[in-house]
């Protein structure tokens, strides 16, 4: 039986990551200057945004697949909804 959690809306307000916290946690991982990392997640940031907006899904190993199961343009936005799929954490413990 497959389990699915379901997030509120509070629950993802409270834990957001915000662009300049990805730089640092960015450039901390690859020990590299904030610098020298924002030039580069900036690109990243939107290509993947390009992508998504064309209706392609994602797979980008270790951070999963997105699939995308609606778009519907707004006046001033587009709003995706998609599912995420992501391997389990090799590193986690897990119980027998």
């Amino acid at each position: 039986m497959e389990v699915v959690t379901e997030t509120s809306g509070a629950d993802i307000l409270s834990t957001e990551l915000k662009k300049s916290e990805l730089f640092q946690l960015v450039a901390d991982r690859a020990d590299l200057n904030k610098n020298k990392v924002k030039p580069v997640v900036e690109a990243m940031l939107e290509v993947l945004g390009e992508a998504l907006a064309e209706g392609r899904e994602l797979n980008l190993k270790p951070f999963g697949k997105v699939k995308i199961n609606r778009q519907k343009d707004t006046g001033n936005a587009r709003v995706t909804v998609a599912k995420i799929r992501q391997p389990k954490s090799n590193g986690a413990a897990t119980e027998t």
